[in-house]
């Protein structure tokens, strides 16, 4: 177990280039975090706050690095970080109307404690899943490089924290690239109840910065003018010489991992141990021998500090309960953004699918400076599908950058740069592969603008489907996962001039979108499409072929099954709708397409149970129910996973089951 090697209750401090005056007003940072602390402990026991994470022991982690940094650089700290807060001077008013879900808070109520950022004060603050902020602070830092801002980013995590994949993933990704980052491991040597000898197994966490390839340093994490130094000499380092560094800081955690959960599992007396390196304590004590700090100042600043913390619980207590309002949750899913389409004009060429895919992915990169790819091989080789082929050489190395394997920190890395003001796109190789970013998508691009209003300007191009052969880790369709996610748009083109106008508008759109791109189409069609750049509106559907008969509702590839059934019985007058967007869904559209024909089939490439027709299904038999002249179909893959073998594939997947369901449909 560490311990801070020093006499009984006595921090070696080192005040040099710290002046009184600089002093007393350190201490009063540090004070202000713990007096929150006791009247919050007071207000959790009279039921008045439901939850309360204690940083108290910790407050020197977080007041000295957050006078460490300069104001306009990035924080990203988490639970027990009140004093990052307190010290960027958000107004306690502000802070208390978070705590107690009202409208004055960051989030609107929708989030609690410190799941808020603020751009006003350069603070992004957790969620719950413990590693994700590592590599959205990594995106801040590619930002500041690119843009050459000399800027210096922190980012906390905890021991327990740090046993994450993400941890791993953002600090690699952050060596390979040289971005100016400190990770900050806060080491209070609990997670809950799990102590350190359970979380890893090296004797400290600075032993695992040779295996990243950068600086790690350890230091007394008590000792606020230690941390305020180490902070500020290591900020100022990579301002102008950009390079991650593993900060570890040693301390412990007083309380329990929050008060509910008690702290009955230590070891009996650790506490009375660590009490004695209490960093407000002994630097009370120490400013006192220096004859910087008096009873009377001391009691001046207490009482001062008092008056603030009621005065703020005192706004916020007047504040009225939210009242809910619907309207307003729906639209604070989305950044605001009026789509202003560009209707294509001029020559037209003859393209294939992964051509026009590549022309509008060229054309957004001319157009938007400050726009980054980022994917797995995407630069020199130009991505496995030959997409980003001649990038590299047109935009360099630094706006077409080749990834490490690691899909949830490069997806981290996306929304850091949208933190930052910039745009991203991310490609995963194979739309199989985004599991290993699916927290970073449904848990932070979808949610944080709905949160904290913070625009995610981010888009996620994603290979996916059958056709080729490839087995059930590359052929799979998966825009259902995310079809289910508030806060996402998904696009899904079908035809080369569908596929440019639909990247285009994406990239144009400040919020989160997905383009699924069918990998079996990328050489198997062509078209004739605009050279020049244009976009088509997301979220409005398009009907390919007029019909009376009967209606099929599909997107993807799907479009060509239903084309191709169309031309092979003429004879048959068939409407077919191509969805297009699938969030948002064009209902108007589908509900038109209902009412004209009467009959309707659904038809998607994804396998039957919870694939997007079910909520298809569900719409058209709660809303077009009168003009139905038989039962919805769905048709559908296999409910199982995607197989190999050709023979096999083809029997999964629903193109040789649509003539039976056309049959049946029309029989009625």
């Amino acid at each position: 177990m560490y311990m801070i090697k020093t006499d009984k209750r006595t921090i070696e401090y080192n005040r040099q280039g710290f002046d009184d005056a600089e002093l007393l007003s350190i201490y009063k940072q540090l004070l202000r975090p713990r007096l929150i602390e006791q009247k919050m402990m007071i207000l959790l026991r009279q039921g008045k706050i439901s939850k309360w994470f204690s940083g108290w022991g910790q407050e020197a982690i977080s007041v000295g690095t957050a006078l460490g940094m300069h104001k306009d650089e990035y924080i990203f700290p988490m639970h027990r970080n009140l004093g990052v807060f307190t010290t960027r001077e958000i107004p306690l008013s502000r802070l208390f109307a978070q705590f107690q879900g009202k409208m004055s808070g960051f989030t609107k109520g929708r989030d609690r404690s410190f799941h808020f950022g603020t751009q006003e004060y350069n603070i992004v603050g957790m969620i719950s899943h413990l590693g994700p902020q590592l590599a959205l602070a990594g995106g801040v830092g590619l930002a500041s490089k690119i843009r050459d801002e000399k800027k210096a980013t922190i980012v906390f995590t905890g021991d327990g924290g740090a046993s994450e994949g993400d941890f791993h993933e953002a600090l690699n990704v952050a060596s390979v690239w040289d971005l100016p980052v400190i990770f900050a491991i806060e080491n209070n040597q609990w997670g809950l109840s799990t102590p350190s000898k359970e979380q890893y197994n090296c004797a400290q966490f600075i032993d695992k910065g040779i295996g990243y390839g950068m600086e790690a340093v350890q230091i007394n994490g008590n000792n606020i003018l230690e941390v305020i130094k180490t902070v500020r000499e290591l900020a100022e380092n990579m301002r102008s010489n950009p390079k991650p560094v593993l900060l570890e800081l040693m301390t412990f955690r007083m309380r329990g991992h929050e008060e509910a959960s008690g702290t009955k599992y230590y070891p009996e007396g650790i506490q009375d141990e660590w009490e004695e390196f209490d960093p407000i304590s002994n630097y009370t004590d120490y400013l006192k021998t220096q004859g910087v700090l008096t009873d009377e100042i001391e009691e001046e600043y207490t009482k001062e500090i008092k008056k603030e913390i009621q005065d703020g619980l005192d706004i916020a207590y007047a504040e009225d309960d939210i009242v809910p309002n619907v309207e307003d949750e729906y639209k604070d899913l989305f950044f605001p953004h009026e789509q202003n389409i560009h209707d294509g004009s001029g020559e037209k060429t003859e393209k294939r699918f992964v051509d026009a895919i590549q022309d509008g992915l060229r054309q957004s990169m001319e157009k938007y400076d400050d726009l980054i790819i980022m994917g797995q091989d995407v630069a020199d080789y130009g991505g496995v599908f030959k997409i980003t082929e001649g990038f590299m050489e047109q935009f360099g190395k630094e706006r077409v950058r080749n990834t490490p394997i690691c899909e949830s920190a490069i997806v981290g890395a996306g929304l850091g740069l949208s933190i930052a003001g910039m745009k991203a796109v991310v490609e995963m190789q194979f739309a199989d592969f985004v599991t290993c970013g699916f927290n970073q998508i449904v848990n932070n691009l979808a949610k944080i603008h709905w949160r904290w209003g913070q625009k995610a300007d981010v888009v996620v191009r994603m290979p996916t489907g059958a056709g080729a052969a490839a087995g059930p880790f590359h052929s799979q369709s998966n825009e259902a996962w995310f079809f289910h996610t508030p806060g996402l748009k998904i696009v899904y083109p079908s035809s080369p001039s569908e596929a440019k106008g639909l990247l285009t508008a994406a990239i144009e759109d400040p919020n989160p979108v997905l383009v699924f791109e069918h990998k079996f189409l990328y050489r198997s069609i062509r078209e004739d499409v605009y050279d020049d750049y244009y976009t088509i509106e997301i979220g409005k559907a398009n009907t390919i072929r007029e019909g009376d008969d009967l209606t099929i509702i599909t997107y993807g590839l799907g479009v060509h099954w239903a084309k191709d059934y169309a031309e092979s019985n003429p004879e048959m007058s068939l409407e077919i709708l191509d969805l297009r967007t699938l969030l948002p869904l064009d209902t108007e559209a589908i509900y038109d397409a209902v009412r004209k024909t009467g009959k309707v089939i659904v038809l998607h490439e994804d396998c039957m149970t919870g694939g997007v027709g079910g909520e298809i299904v569900a719409l058209i038999s709660e809303n077009c129910f009168e003009f139905l002249d038989a039962p919805v179909k769905r048709v559908a893959s296999m409910d199982t996973p995607i197989p190999f073998a050709g023979q096999l594939e083809e029997q999964f997947l629903p193109k040789t089951r649509l003539d039976i369901a056309i049959s049946e449909l029309m029989k009625y």
